[in-house]
């Protein structure tokens, strides 16, 4: 169980970036977080993550609250993974196996079991093919693949995901938003996603947060979010597709594009 309770997090510029929010992971499988730049969500992934300890407030770890001590730390780190936008902020190795393997061998576990989560976590990512090849001739979707399946490997129950479409074409989008859906789906993990991109947003997340200024704006299903126009252009986001095409033009409220196509 993470949570955060009444947190703010004021920087050493006195600059509020968080106030009294409120955000609990159990509320949804597949979570957005969304805002425009500056609304505080790089820095809510680093209070959760434990990497920004909170001005005030708390974050609630398997019911208990978050101690920053290197044990508690350690724990939560096993439990809980961020994918950075950037790939390359990821990657450590010059070998795409052995980058995947890095976290797993920095912990000392068995080789034989670092063996089993990297092959299975390359083949979640579709990326066993690409295991012996040097990373420096890896696209940016590719690296930014492999930057998934090391966090993937590591098997936490929360998955942090900060743009991660973000620089990649269409097929990449389609490929990256199908690894966290078989995630959440599949394998059961919670993901937590923060985007720009309103439409993915839509497509992936079953339950959304607004920031704004710091503070959460609304939060609730995506139908409730996202076909509450005030709201939106008060947090200055763009509605999907979807909610245009069901407002504007009479069509059902379909949850992706292709059931959309389909009719």
């Amino acid at each position: 169980m993470l949570r955060i309770e009444n947190v703010t997090y004021i920087y050493e510029d006195k600059t509020v970036a968080l106030k009294e929010v409120n955000i609990d992971l159990k509320k949804g499988r597949k979570i957005g977080i969304v805002g425009s730049n500056g609304s505080g969500k790089s820095t809510l992934f680093m209070i959760f993550l434990g990497l920004l300890k909170p001005t005030k407030g708390r974050v609630i770890f398997n019911e208990k609250e978050l101690k920053y001590n290197s044990k508690t730390l350690s724990e939560l780190r096993k439990k809980a993974g961020i994918v950075f936008q950037d790939p390359d902020k990821q990657i450590f190795f010059s070998n795409v196996f052995d980058d995947v393997a890095f976290a797993l061998r920095n912990l000392k576990i068995d080789e034989n079991e670092v063996q089993k989560r990297v092959n299975d976590a390359m083949e979640k990512t579709n990326i066993t093919a690409l295991q012996n090849k040097p990373v420096h001739f890896l696209s940016y979707g590719q690296k930014k693949n492999v930057s998934i399946a090391g966090v993937v490997a590591m098997n936490p129950e929360f998955l942090f995901f900060d743009e991660p479409t973000a620089g990649l074409d269409y097929r990449s989008q389609e490929n990256v938003k199908n690894i966290l859906e078989n995630l959440a789906d599949k394998e059961e993990k919670t993901i937590v996603v923060s985007s720009h991109d309103m439409n993915f947003i839509y497509e992936i997340c079953d339950y959304i947060y607004v920031l704004n200024k710091g503070h959460v704006l609304s939060e609730g299903k995506k139908e409730t979010i996202f076909l509450n126009k005030e709201i939106l252009d008060k947090a200055e986001l763009e509605e999907p597709f979807l909610v245009k095409a069901y407002k504007y033009l009479g069509k059902k409220l379909y949850e992706n594009e292709k059931e959309l196509f389909k009719h």
